[in-house]
């Protein structure tokens, strides 16, 4: 929601305010120019202005402007607002006019931030916000309403900044991701099953700073079309927060390679698969100079994520394996995944339950997994990086692709 007039967005960041100041301020260029990116995505006009700690875009769509930068990595929050001159009388009136459009009643609060010289304005925070206060009570009862105030929990608050050279008004502070801008870390593999939890992973490390370069490990006749289409549709939408990225899938084309694990292994199968695909990610990570693997595992979630599984697992590699999801319940991972836009396409039921033995192995031995592991799977692994596409297309359109 924002006040009539609205032709500014106040866009804050947090995090990046505890750094030393050479690294705060790389880190707060890196913030506009992927926020920049993100406006020029959506076909969003806006001015970028740079102020200490946050923001101001200048634009015509606050909407659009307060969308596209509350998905932007190291937002914390963003407010549309109407700008007025920095006066009490001003302020007022500008707060006054928000009431009538946004308060139809309950209980209400005026919160204001006064930021400058002392003598830049006649008036303290707490008199914007007792003058303020009593604007929007006269607008309220003017509309009919029975305002009351209630400075702890509102129903209601209203917001005023006010600096030495004007004064924002605004009703809401939409939160964004938080977290770093992206591109401010290293990159990483993620491995993209299509399913619930790695594209929330996925963001996770995004969120963090660090760019994810999507694999997709194709199981062949154990996976299938709509798995792979799956892990097309949410890879594209976590593209959408990187539109300055190469956020394209890769995929990797293992059915020979699978199908041969199958053939030999029962006991310890899935976690022989799951050290073949950390093998596959690590070699994409080594061509491509990323530092680490990203997956979507949480304890307990499956037979092959146990913590003992989890450590056999992760010693295929010498990569750190990140798990942001690691503790994480499924009910929170897929409300995440709702939020963050991946969920819905994350729902198709996929192929890899084949995969799974009779009696799955839950407390897997380093010692006794590697001698059921076929002989040459790493050069498996390696063989199969570089047979591996790159998806030039959307994730609704043909899966057209390159030699990586």
């Amino acid at each position: 929601m924002h006040p009539s007039g609205a032709d500014v967005v106040v866009v804050r960041h947090g995090e990046i305010g505890t750094k030393s100041e050479h690294v705060s301020a790389k880190m707060e260029r890196r913030l506009r120019e992927n926020l920049r990116a993100i406006l020029d995505d959506r076909g969003v006009d806006a001015e970028i202005e740079q102020h200490r700690f946050r923001m101001r875009l200048h634009t015509d769509e606050p909407e659009a402007a307060t969308a596209a930068a509350t998905d932007t990595f190291g937002v914390v929050s963003a407010s549309p607002a109407v700008r007025v001159e920095p006066t009490l009388g001003s302020i007022r009136e500008a707060l006054a006019d928000a009431a009538r459009e946004g308060y139809d009643g309950g209980t209400f609060a005026v919160s204001a931030r006064r930021a400058g010289v002392e003598s830049a304005h006649p008036f303290s925070s707490t008199d914007l916000e007792r003058e303020g206060g009593s604007a929007v009570w006269d607008a309220a009862e003017s509309a009919g309403l029975e305002p009351e105030v209630d400075l702890d929990d509102p129903d209601t608050e209203l917001f005023v900044d006010c600096r030495e050279d004007d004064a924002l008004v605004f009703l809401e502070k939409r939160p964004g991701p938080g977290g770093l801008p992206l591109g401010t870390q290293d990159p990483v593999v993620a491995l993209m099953s299509g399913g619930i939890d790695s594209p929330v992973a996925a963001w996770e490390l995004m969120k963090r700073g660090a760019p994810v370069v999507p694999v997709y490990v194709d199981l062949g006749d154990y996976g299938g079309v709509d798995h792979q289409a799956r892990a097309l549709s949410t890879t594209d939408a976590l593209a959408r927060y990187a539109p300055e990225r190469d956020m394209r899938l890769r995929i990797a084309p293992a059915g020979d390679a699978v199908a041969e694990i199958v053939d030999a292994v029962e006991v310890g199968r899935m976690l022989v698969l799951r050290r073949f695909m950390f093998r596959v990610a690590a070699s994409v990570a080594e061509d491509l100079g990323a530092v680490g693997i990203v997956t979507g595992e949480a304890v307990g979630q499956k037979s092959s994520q146990t913590t003992a599984n989890l450590a056999v697992t992760s010693a295929a590699v010498d990569l750190p394996v990140h798990r942001p999801l690691l503790t994480v319940d499924k009910t929170d991972i897929t409300a995440r995944a709702d939020e963050i836009g991946t969920f819905h396409e994350s729902t198709i039921p996929a192929g890899c339950d084949r995969l799974a033995p009779d009696y799955p192995e839950t407390r897997g031995r380093l010692g006794a997994i590697e001698e059921r592991e076929p002989d040459g799977v790493a050069e498996r692994a390696r063989a199969v990086v570089d047979r591996i596409e790159v998806v030039e297309e959307a994730a609704d359109g043909p899966a057209e692709g390159e030699t990586a």
